[in-house]
């Protein structure tokens, strides 16, 4: 058998006998049967609600999990500590103040983290946004799954199986006064302890140990983790909203935002006044209020009552609200006239009509199960077509849109390969995760995979998170000798390195993880790497290097010479030209980018000198990941992957070279030396 289970908690038959007198909902009280499997994450359990680049830093640690990193979070949203306990939380966002609207349902969290649930949400009349939740569960243990005694639990709110309670509100930044629809509001979060009601800087969502805020929440609701600045300080959206400051509007922002209530996926009590039927109308209403919260695209107007409540995205940069056409979709489309909800949503480019049946058929089957929870609330559209149309690419709004070049889900294959098939961490939450591989969505998935070159089988068999895969790194040109590392392999504890191609070189330590090539100058070597666990040997994979003196064209310093101010000079030469863009001042008046590649006074001491430099290359490094090099945003976008369609990097180009470039045969050879360069670098460690 290809998945396993665990039996049901012996703790939940203890907790059956505690809750008798509850009533219980349409799961009988039974532990759900894709409880834990043998399958398991990239870094072990504990990887779940991790983002996929957590900023790992030189001393291995995880920055975002980090108290630090949840010391200068709330440092940001709350710097007088005017809301570190729930009591004080409640009061400043008008709870039980009798004046806005306000509304509690009960529900259980079958698809999400398994907790019986008991939310409370408002709206004050000056349109922000706050909500509540009381969160239950009966277990301790890490394998624990959804139970309808969670639900029972909330219902009669048994405070034994009070876990923790989280605080969600959508506000201006600290300090600001609101404008009008909430124009200047965003998504904060906040966890606080639930027996003494302090706020906490990490939490235990899954069994799995404690996890740093605000990570564990806005790894689902759409947010970045950006690392911190230079000084310790929290990351700003470097994006400012109409009418304010970057200094007034940025503070703590995370881009996240609301979840909307997927009704069909929980669990309801038969218990009068808890059932589905007798909480539809305030579910309803909350989905509603978290509708305000999502901002109208750049550029368009509504007349439509349920939008008067929503403002306009101001700049492309901006997520563009693409969870509300499905909001909506849920209860009837637009004026939402359905009372009851109801979930047929399709984004129209999956349709059978715009793309096939079978796209249609892995959006239903794959895609609305168990990746949209949290994909719908991310991406922006300036990693779509430029003009503000769609959150494509990381939303998975779009399945092949031509209009949109390489952003849509069919050129996503390959990063959903290594997330999905081979490090495990997606999905990224533990319940959805161990359901998605517990079905058949992994085998129609994997039909789509194929169909797009991707290899996922082996002797006609799934492969599945857990086996071992060997990563030698990219392709490139380098001095001898060569450090060859297979640090970004998988479930890996042997390594064997091996010459495949080439003449005239040789190996050391080719039997550990960190191995050396000394070869010949002018010579290419295909070294193939084969990594194991136990008796479970690995695919071998083979990386080219190319051997050249330093100082040549294609290799303008030695390997471990570069540093950041090599990069820096690259990234701000033309070409390639970044800066005409990665600029302050927003140059193209409806686009942001995620960082600045300009000297600028980065550290607001009105200075521009080797401190901003500092903060620079601080900042860059965020654009690297550590734990897989391939998908480094400093890599991938601008070589045409997600880059608002361009290829900035373009390595095949045959174009004369001008200005930085002189010297080069064509700007394709002068493109391959700097991306190697780049390369280079990070596998160095990315040294300042």
């Amino acid at each position: 058998m290809r998945y396993g289970h665990f039996t049901r908690c012996a703790g939940l038959l203890v907790a059956a006998l505690l809750l008798a007198s509850c009533g219980s909902g349409n799961n009988s009280g039974d532990v759900f049967p894709w409880a834990a499997l043998t399958i398991t994450p990239t870094s072990g359990p504990d990887s779940f609600l991790l983002f996929p680049n957590p900023q790992k830093q030189a001393d291995g640690t995880l920055q975002t999990n980090t108290s630090a990193y949840a010391t200068a979070y709330y440092a940001a949203i709350d710097p007088a500590n005017a809301k570190d306990t729930l009591d004080k939380w409640k009061a400043a966002n008008g709870f039980g103040s009798g004046t806005g609207t306000e509304t509690t349902v009960v529900f259980g969290d079958v698809k999400d983290l398994g907790y019986g649930r008991r939310m409370t949400a408002r709206q004050n009349p000056d349109g922000t946004i706050a909500v509540m939740v009381e969160n239950y569960l009966v277990s301790a243990a890490a394998n624990y799954t959804y139970s309808s005694f969670n639900l029972d639990a909330a219902v009669v709110r048994d405070q034994r199986w009070h876990v923790g309670t989280n605080g969600i509100e959508y506000s201006p930044p600290p300090g600001v006064p609101v404008t009008a629809n909430c124009g200047n509001c965003y998504a904060k979060f906040s966890n606080f302890n639930a027996t003494t009601g302090q706020r906490q800087l990490a939490a235990n969502l899954d069994g799995r140990g404690d996890k740093a805020m605000p990570g564990i929440c806005i790894s689902c609701h759409g947010g970045r983790a950006d690392p911190l600045k230079y000084d310790g300080s929290f990351p700003r959206s470097v994006t400012s909203f109409p009418g304010t400051s970057d200094k007034d509007a940025l503070a703590g922002d995370v881009q996240a935002h609301l979840q909307p209530l997927d009704v069909g996926s929980f669990d309801f009590s038969t218990t009068p006044g808890y059932t589905r039927a007798d909480q539809e109308a305030a579910l309803k209403t909350i989905n509603k209020l978290v509708l305000c919260s999502y901002p109208l695209r750049t550029g368009t107007t509504s007349s439509l009552p349920e939008d008067a409540c929503r403002r306009v995205a101001g700049y492309t940069n901006e997520w563009q609200g693409s969870a509300a056409e499905m909001l909506k979709s849920w209860y009837g489309g637009d004026n939402m006239p359905n009372s009851v909800f109801s979930d047929t949503y399709v984004p129209a480019s999956w349709q059978t009509a715009n793309s096939s049946a079978a796209a249609e058929n892995l959006y239903k089957t794959v895609i609305a199960p168990s990746c949209r929870v949290c994909h719908l609330l991310r991406g922006t559209a300036n990693q779509a077509d430029w003009t503000g149309l769609y959150d494509a690419d990381i939303s998975f709004m779009t399945y092949n849109d031509a209009a949109l070049s390489k952003m849509d889900f069919l050129n996503y294959a390959d990063r959903i390969k290594a997330h999905v098939i081979d490090r495990g961490n997606m999905p990224l939450g533990k319940i959805i995760y161990e359901r998605f591989w517990d079905s058949t969505q992994p085998d129609t998935l994997a039909t789509f995979l194929e169909s797009q070159g991707q290899s996922v089988h082996s002797n006609g068999v799934l492969l599945t998170p857990g086996r071992p895969v060997a990563d030698p790194g990219p392709d490139r040109t380098t001095d001898s000798p060569a450090t060859l590392s297979a640090a970004n392999s998988l479930y890996a504890t042997t390594y064997t390195w091996s010459i495949v191609s080439g003449t005239g070189g040789s190996l050391t330590n080719a039997n550990s993880a960190q191995a050396t090539l000394n070869g010949v100058t002018g010579n290419t070597y295909g070294v193939q790497l084969v990594v194991g666990n136990g008796s479970v040997q690995s695919a071998p994979v083979t990386v080219n290097v190319t051997i050249d003196t330093p100082g040549s064209l294609a290799l303008p310093k030695a390997a471990g010479a570069i540093s950041f101010a090599d990069i820096k000079a690259f990234i701000q030469g033309s070409p390639p030209g970044c800066t005409g863009c990665h600029t302050p001042g927003d140059p193209q008046t409806t686009y942001e980018p995620p960082i600045f590649y300009t000297n600028y006074d980065r550290n607001g001491d009105t200075l521009i000198n080797t401190t901003d430099d500092l903060w620079f290359y601080n900042d860059l490094r965020g654009r690297i990941n550590f734990t897989d090099i391939a998908a480094s945003p400093l890599l991938r976008k601008p070589t045409g992957h997600h880059h608002g369609g361009g290829t900035i990097i373009d390595t095949a180009s045959t174009s004369a070279c001008t200005g930085s470039c002189v010297g080069y045969a064509t700007l394709g050879d002068y493109y391959k030396a700097q991306y190697n360069m780049i390369v280079l670098w990070i596998l160095n460690g990315a040294p300042y």
